[in-house]
């Protein structure tokens, strides 16, 4: 998918780039390669890949949950700062909370952000169990977003205990989203939430299988969760 076919692509879908939209992706593409030589954030580096499997692709989010207002969004594990710097660039009035683990990573974060005159976004070198139990953050976000980070059991133990009642958290999964679900049934109930949609869709030109996974926080979380770094990936709640 080169630049033009993105941008139509994303015209089809109601969302319409501006110049200055485009020129950030542009920027944002070369500094991903840029920096990618000198810290990990990316296996794909060829323009159009990144362009359809990262851009794209973290844009879907938006097909399936309005994103167009003024949200308080959480984005866990974001790495080179996915989906939620593509999504803060179509929707510049976001206010953006990135948490990672990598020190690196936020050094990147914050150098793209100041390159690409993005404003109201913050990153927090963290793990994201202690993050959510900061009580600063903890259920204060309208949507959670994560991204290729861990299995829905544990996803749902980082993710629910920031995201605020009647607020969202949006995984973004492949094709084992519906297994995973399943196998994390209780972890979402027990922390709160409720699965309110599971949106399956193919990717243009490559079509491997995506699905947007939208849950509600229905009840705040049991104050035990998340437990400490390390164990919800150690010991899945079952």
């Amino acid at each position: 998918m080169n630049p033009e076919q993105f941008v139509n692509a994303l015209k089809e879908h109601g969302i319409e780039l501006s110049t200055y939209q485009q020129e950030q992706f542009s920027k944002y593409f070369k500094l991903l390669v840029e920096w990618n030589e000198k810290i990990n954030l990316t296996a794909i580096t060829e323009k159009e890949e990144v362009y359809l499997k990262h851009f794209y692709d973290c844009i879907t989010a938006a097909f399936y949950f309005d994103l167009d207002k003024e949200l308080q969004i959480c984005d866990v594990g974001a790495g080179a700062g996915f989906p939620s710097i593509p999504l803060k660039i179509c929707f510049p009035q976001l206010n953006v909370t990135i948490v990672d683990s990598l020190k690196k990573r936020i050094g990147f974060l914050n150098h793209l952000a100041s390159q690409l005159e993005l404003t109201n976004v913050a990153f927090y070198h963290d793990r994201a169990e202690n993050f959510g139990k900061n009580s600063e953050f903890r259920e204060t976000f309208d949507v959670v977003t994560a991204r290729a980070v861990a299995r829905m059991s544990v996803l749902s133990e980082l993710c629910l205990p920031l995201v605020k009642k009647n607020g969202v958290f949006i995984a973004m999964k492949g094709s084992q989203a519906e297994e995973e679900l399943n196998n994390g049934k209780h972890a979402i109930e027990l922390l709160g939430g409720e699965t309110n949609a599971v949106h399956t869709f193919k990717l243009p030109q490559e079509d491997s299988e995506r699905s947007i996974v939208i849950i509600d926080k229905k009840r705040k979380t049991p104050k035990k969760y998340p437990r400490k770094a390390g164990l919800p990936n150690k010991e899945p709640i079952e």
